[in-house]
């Protein structure tokens, strides 16, 4: 049956309110980020600062297309800081987190990138060598134990991460027993300082989901309407019992591997090329060319989101750290430390 102008014109609106909410997550972590990377340059965060400029698309729109209400499972890695927000992570528990807060979700024990909410479907990131795809694929068989068949998981990795033998295992795994697994892999063309020919040979790493016996998909990870519809698909087809889906999204890390990383190694022609682009800026376009919204409302938004991360900011700069004297150091997974710690 033919669509109605009706039934059209609801589509366009959707897809619009779809971009616009992506959108808002990616500027909401574009901003929290430099606020984070200007207070490691004044010496106020203990750690190393990881951002994700340049993979918000790619990150927003996998972490829009899971549900922590229905049981889906999330392991962000250390650029997804925009799919954090997707799926539901509290500003405050990142401010919180690298701050060193004792309110934080790891009340300030670990690592500023090692946070996370496993209750809620949040996996603590323990490594990005690959290592969580295979808690992801634990939590799903465990899900698929007690009959909660509705539960999909998203999980995220780096080119360089591919070549690691935590993410062969862990993918094989996963394709034998079908689970319903997104796995995004971001190819930001370097691991690290090593470029993409001296770490593979495929010509593109969605190659490697047919050794796997897997579906895959490789697309522009610059482009958000092209992420915001891959991944749609790929939760759709995970849900409904297709297994395994690959999504390899095409981009150019635009930072160092961390802030304490110059990047002189990436050769600023590369900006200039395919991929090359800053999903930002080119998601910024083209809601002004759409006429989505203007100048004026632009720049409204980004005052209203910057107030947001200002707040969250000084709210974890006046809490306490962790008592050295207080703390039992046990891990945070005791019985006995997470009664009466909701969440963790």
């Amino acid at each position: 049956m033919a669509e109605t102008a009706s039934q059209l014109s609801d589509a366009k609106l959707t897809a619009r309110q779809r971009y616009l909410d992506a959108f808002r997550w990616m500027l909401l972590a574009r901003i929290l980020e430099e606020k984070l990377a200007r207070l490691y340059r004044a010496g106020m965060i203990v750690g190393g600062v990881y951002i994700g400029r340049g993979q918000e698309a790619f990150s927003a729109a996998l972490g829009m297309q899971l549900n922590r209400q229905e049981g889906d499972v999330y392991a962000p890695l250390i650029r997804d800081q925009a799919g954090r927000l997707a799926f539901g992570e509290a500003i405050l528990d990142a401010t919180r987190t690298y701050l060193g807060s004792v309110k934080g979700p790891m009340r300030g024990r670990d690592g500023n990138i090692h946070r996370g909410r496993p209750k809620q479907g949040l996996i603590a990131m323990i490594s990005h060598l690959g290592t969580a795809i295979s808690v992801a694929n634990g939590m799903l068989v465990a899900k698929r134990f007690r009959g909660e068949t509705q539960s999909i998981g998203g999980v995220c990795i780096g080119d360089g991460g591919t070549s690691a033998g935590a993410f062969h295992e862990a993918v094989n795994q996963a394709a034998v027993e079908k689970l319903p697994l997104i796995i995004a892999v971001a190819d930001n063309q370097f691991a690290y300082s090593t470029p993409r020919d001296r770490q593979f040979a495929c010509k593109d790493l969605v190659d490697r989901a047919i050794g796997y016996g897997i579906e895959g998909y490789s697309i522009d990870g610059t482009d958000l309407n092209a992420c915001l519809e891959t991944f749609a698909k790929a939760a759709q087809r995970a849900r409904s019992g297709h297994g395994p889906q690959m999504v390899v999204g095409h981009l150019l890390r635009l930072s160092g591997h961390g802030e304490h990383d110059d990047a002189s190694y990436i050769a600023p022609e590369l900006k200039n090329q395919q991929y090359g682009g800053d999903c930002l800026e080119i998601s910024t376009a083209h809601i002004l060319g759409q006429e989505w919204m203007d100048e004026t409302e632009m720049e409204a938004l980004k005052a209203e989101l910057q107030e947001q991360v200002d707040e969250a900011v000084a709210t974890a700069q006046k809490e306490p750290a962790p008592d050295p004297f207080q703390e039992s150091w046990h891990a945070l997974a005791t019985k006995h430390l997470t009664e009466g710690t909701p969440g963790i």
